[in-house]
């Protein structure tokens, strides 16, 4: 069996706040939007709930749940959730969110309040007999009004390699491979997924020439593949062919890696300081977005900044002032 980790998630966690200019397609798909590729994309803070959930020794927990992905584009907001598997629960999740998004910008005054409902959708991942093919839900009152709130789902297995790559849903590409999920485990014949895998790795070589796709899109991409690569295979035959593909195995986004492996050969090489320096530069301003954007405290960036960039305290402290963002 695959290993029981979050790795689905964590790739789209990670995708949403480093490369969130992905999902303009992605809207623009699914809601029949006509976004320009490069319009400003906001990712709203993500809300959660609290729900009561049962342990192995029989008692209760409380668990939080967060919705996945939050965005306004202009003045719409949407609300994207990927899901790995059916899930009964969906629904009343989806409704709470939703709720939860309309909350943030609802206009009230004595007696009265309105509350903007965000456009969502659900993203399954993989299909089973079960998979919905909308998510509905319906606001029943007591004097009889109802309201009905639907939206279609997007079933990544009904997508052709095709249609994702004419559509730029380049977001939808790292999940791809969850359809040879039974063949990968049972260490089948993966001569298909190593196919379409090629296909991705080539379109995308292609669309990064073209500028459709920018060094650190194009490497994080092929690294979320492996990831999910090595998240299904779990260590088998089939995941060192299938990682191959895509070059290599990922431990951490190839970007990072990368640019730091990049640092360190132009240093050997003499590189000029100028282009070193800005390297080290971005490698620092990644750094404090992403912690920024994970609610991570001062110091605590700080600190990665001295670890993983080789930072004094006080250059660290200097790129906290002129790249962090300033409390309000």
């Amino acid at each position: 069996m695959p290993k029981k980790t979050p790795d689905y998630d964590n790739v789209f966690k990670t995708m949403k706040y480093k490369h969130k200019r992905l999902f303009i397609s992605v809207i623009n798909d699914i809601f029949k939007k006509n976004y320009p590729l490069d319009a400003e994309v906001e990712v709203l803070p993500s809300e959660g709930y609290l729900t009561e959930s049962d342990t192995v020794d029989g008692s209760r927990e409380i668990e939080e749940q967060i919705s996945d992905f939050v965005m306004r584009i202009g003045d719409e907001v949407y609300l994207l959730e990927c899901q790995s598997y059916d899930d009964g629960s969906m629904t009343i999740r989806i409704a709470e969110y939703a709720f939860l998004v309309a909350r943030q910008s609802a206009v009230w005054d004595i007696g009265h309040a309105v509350f903007r409902m965000p456009r969502f959708s659900v993203i399954y991942v993989k299909r089973t007999d079960n998979t919905p093919e909308k998510t509905s839900i319906t606001f029943e009152f007591p004097d009889g009004q109802t309201v009905d709130y639907a939206s279609e789902n997007v079933i990544l297995e009904r997508l052709t390699k095709e249609y994702i790559v004419e559509k730029r849903l380049f977001a939808y590409i790292p999940f791809y491979i969850a359809r040879y999920e039974k063949e990968i485990v049972q260490e089948g014949d993966t001569g298909r997924a190593e196919g379409d895998l090629a296909y991705f790795r080539d379109e995308m070589v292609r669309l990064h020439r073209a500028g459709e796709l920018s060094d650190g899109e194009l490497i994080d991409l092929a690294g979320f593949v492996n990831t999910i690569i090595a998240h299904i295979a779990d260590g088998n035959k089939s995941e060192e062919r299938l990682v191959k593909v895509m070059g290599g195995s990922v431990i951490e986004t190839e970007a990072e890696r990368l640019l730091q492996q990049g640092i360190q050969q132009g240093m050997r090489q003499g590189m000029r300081q100028g282009m070193h320096e800005g390297m080290i530069q971005g490698q620092a301003k990644m750094i404090i977005e992403m912690g920024q954007e994970d609610g991570l405290e001062d110091a605590i960036i700080i600190k990665r900044l001295q670890e993983k960039v080789g930072l004094s305290l006080k250059e660290a402290q200097e790129c906290m002032e002129k790249y962090g963002r300033q409390p309000a």
